[in-house]
């Protein structure tokens, strides 16, 4: 795992200081959150771009830890990109088609819904408030990845609880390989 590079991916709004990817990346001094030019109003192109830009430097032994947006970031990006990493760890991703999707996000709601070219964990809750219940098995199914179902964890973020995060964490330990 000392070889692997984490780059970790937030959604809409980034995620703030108690949130489960800040905790991770304080307390993990070599992994890198990807810097989006405009975390408010997200354009599909530019989040497109950074993370090319940071997997291009990071390299193929690159995990992404990606939430809610930036599961669909990674998802539709791997469509696109010419480059490789060895996987992803996709938590909460939202339904773009869903009512109450937010409006100020641009570019989002194409979702390719085909094998991504990497080891994929999808971590989803009953009662997440951007996606129905079953949206992430369906997604998972499409993407080639494995499943983990948390039953009813809200948005898997701060305000549902989800602070360090360790279910979490030993779930991107299994995507690595280890313990």
């Amino acid at each position: 795992m000392d070889a692997t590079k984490i780059l970790l991916l937030p959604g809409l709004g980034d995620s703030d200081p108690g949130h489960w990817q800040s905790r991770w990346e304080r307390a993990n001094p070599r992994w890198r959150r990807v810097v989006q030019r405009d975390w408010e109003r997200p354009v599909y192109d530019d989040w497109r771009a950074a993370l090319e830009t940071a997997v291009a430097a990071s390299g193929p032994d690159t995990v992404l830890v990606a939430h809610s947006l930036g599961c669909l970031l990674v998802n539709r990006w791997a469509a696109q990109t010419g480059l490789t990493i060895r996987g992803a760890l996709l938590v909460a991703p939202p339904d773009p088609h869903r009512p109450g999707f937010p409006p100020q996000v641009s570019g989002f709601a194409e979702l390719p819904l085909r094998r991504l070219p990497f080891a994929t964990l999808v971590v989803a809750s009953g009662d997440d408030p951007y996606a129905a219940p079953g949206f992430a098995r369906r997604c998972a199914e499409a993407w080639g990845g494995r499943l983990v179902e948390l039953g009813n964890a809200g948005h898997i973020n701060t305000a549902s609880g989800h602070g360090a995060w360790p279910q979490g964490r030993a779930l991107l330990d299994e995507l690595l390989g280890g313990p």
